[in-house]
């Protein structure tokens, strides 16, 4: 458990530094965000650009290898922090380098078919306890 401890520590650091980031990103880009939610694509695109270079670059037999756990802290930290699409985009490439074109599409419209029936769910779940009242505080 121990030796556990200090690569989850550091993950995490990593993972509120990319939180930070992003928030910081967001407030950058507000004023051109009022017709797209250019900030979020920006971070999405700039996520996934960082988490595939720098695991290409970074991997055994690459220019500049790391130690796993160097690449855990980016890889699920900073970039898990800042932008979860950069694994899903890194994942869907992996798929189609690997030759399975068709789990690629198939991981590209589950993953965004499913997370817009989720994010539909939250939304009607939310109204729906909104209009019962319950603020019994």
């Amino acid at each position: 458990m121990l030796t556990n401890f200090l690569p989850s520590l550091l993950i995490g650091l990593a993972g509120a530094a990319g939180t930070l980031l992003r928030y910081w990103v967001g407030l950058a880009t507000l004023r051109w965000s009022q017709v797209l939610p250019w900030g979020t694509i920006a971070i999405n695109v700039s996520g996934s650009f960082a988490i595939a270079f720098f695991g290409t670059l970074t991997a055994a037999g690459g220019r500049l290898p790391v130690s796993e756990t160097g690449r855990l802290v980016f890889m699920v930290g900073l970039c898990g922090g800042y932008t979860t699409f950069s694994s899903f985009s890194l994942q869907t490439l992996d798929l189609l380098k690997n030759g399975a074109p068709g789990r690629a599409l198939l991981n590209i419209g589950l993953s965004v078919g499913l997370c817009m029936l989720g994010v539909s769910a939250g939304y009607v779940v939310a109204q729906t306890l909104n209009a019962t009242g319950g603020n019994e505080h």
